[in-house]
């Protein structure tokens, strides 16, 4: 597959509204992109779409865990406010971010994996990978083609339309292939009526386990040749499992980069580039043996950072730029929304970063100074599944580089990122850091009472 080392400038010239296209996959962790120094990733669009555009080195996910990560992602909502665990339906009387851009007179399409319906298995028993999400809780999304959950790479089953027009068909490849393809389908559509804006989202699986892409990206990556993480345990058994699960992972993530590059190739190709912004982000990350933990649900930096990059649209940056601002999943529907000059309803909770993706303080936008200096991060509910941490926790990961995480009356981890990058040193019993603990503490408490949440924290 040819690299793409270099994407064609846009030059904002456009009075049209903008477009936005999200693109997101699953457990995709933010090392694991060329652009952030990971030498097994082969992410050139990744690399070069951050070169040109923004990308955010401290985004995360507020819950790194799939439903309780999409509830909040499209409602501007905290864990605590909308849905808790994987699975778990999203309450369909909630405001979405589709609502504000139908009202708006954006044209909105929701593509692939959803996974807000509720129990893997649907009222009837069907398995979830072939159940039919009804009309009714399909988010408002005008065109909605996508799955409760499939976990099943080159066997995945779409489904849409409703009543006499439903339909439902087992995609004939690789996921992330057939997605795009018909991401690409639905960008030739709009680009018939350039005056009239679309949001659409593309969910993806990969590169969620089971770990496997396309033969010809398997055969490029070899277990045996996978660098690990620092913070894997020099265990035999620990790093054998890890090298094996990162070599799917790499292949997944490179078919998955190779597909983001078929979509902003095709924009160029329409002239859509300049008109329309596009966010890759993921849901949440994988720790593949950092600390001996798998999976997600973890406060580690494995599981909790994220990739996110923007690009397009009205961006006017020459080189590239990484923003330390601690974007959050509540946040992309207001900056979305932001960027496309709609009111951010009253019902969301997260920031608007609009100004900050432009880089300007001008008062068309909410002012940078508004930010908040740190991202709340939570897991809300015990979760019974091997690998993953099988508690409740709260924590902040902070603008400056502090992490602090706490059990219900407890300290859990505090690391000081900036010098301890794999979080080898857990501050959080030290007497010696007791000050900066107390300090965190207080963030942390300020998050809980903001948010409505509730939490004990413990005593400093």
């Amino acid at each position: 597959m040819s690299d793409r080392p270099h994407l064609g400038m846009i030059e904002p010239m456009s009075t049209r509204r903008p477009n936005i296209i999200w693109i997101f996959g699953d457990q995709h962790r933010a090392q694991a992109c060329g652009y952030a120094g990971d030498p097994n990733a082969h992410t050139p669009t990744l690399d070069a779409l951050a070169g040109q555009g923004l990308s955010f080195s401290n985004a995360v996910a507020g819950c790194p865990w799939c439903t309780p990560f999409r509830g909040a992602l499209l409602t501007s909502r905290y864990v605590h406010q909308t849905v808790q665990r994987t699975p778990q339906r999203l309450d369909p009387s909630l405001p979405t971010v589709a609502d504000a851009f139908n009202q708006a007179g954006y044209h909105t399409y929701y593509l692939g994996k959803w996974h807000l319906d509720g129990n893997r298995a649907n009222d009837s028993g069907v398995d979830s990978r072939v159940s039919i999400v009804p009309s009714e809780r399909r988010g408002r999304f005008q065109r909605w083609e996508g799955f409760e959950n499939s976990n099943h790479h080159f066997r995945s089953v779409l489904h849409g339309g409703e009543g006499a027009a439903a339909w439902q068909e087992q995609l004939p490849g690789y996921e992330t292939d057939c997605l795009t393809d018909r991401l690409l389908n639905y960008l030739d559509e709009r680009a018939q009526t350039p005056d009239d804006p679309f949001f659409a989202i593309c969910s993806i699986t990969p590169p969620h386990d089971p770990y496997v892409a396309p033969r010809e990206y398997m055969q490029r990556y070899t277990p045996g040749q996978m660098q690990l993480r620092p913070n894997v345990p020099p265990i035999p058994r620990i790093q054998e499992q890890a090298q094996r699960q990162l070599a799917g992972y790499y292949a997944a993530i490179e078919n998955l980069d190779y597909n983001v590059g078929r979509v902003w190739d095709r924009l160029a190709e329409l002239k859509l580039q300049e008109d329309t912004y596009v966010f890759f982000f993921a849901d949440h990350g994988d720790m593949h043996g950092s600390h001996g933990h798998w999976h997600k649900s973890s406060p580690w930096e494995e599981s909790i950072r994220i990739p996110c990059v923007v690009a397009g649209g009205r961006l006017s940056i020459n080189t590239s730029r990484r923003s330390d601002a601690p974007i959050n999943h509540v946040d992309y529907a207001p900056t979305s929304l932001g960027l496309c000059g709609i009111p951010v309803p009253t019902s969301m909770a997260g920031t608007d970063f609009s100004a900050h993706i432009h880089n300007r303080n001008d008062g068309t936008q909410p002012a940078r100074d508004a930010e908040p200096s740190s991202a709340y991060i939570q897991q809300c509910v015990r979760k019974n599944f091997g690998g993953c941490n099988d508690r409740t926790w709260r924590g902040i990961r902070t603008r400056d580089g502090w992490k602090y995480v706490c059990l219900e009356g407890q300290p859990l981890l505090m690391v000081n990122l900036n010098e301890d990058p794999y979080e080898l040193e857990n501050l959080a019993y030290r007497p010696e850091a007791k000050a900066k603990r107390a300090e965190l503490s207080a963030e942390l408490q300020a998050w809980i009472e903001r948010t409505d949440d509730s939490f004990v924290l413990p005593e400093i």
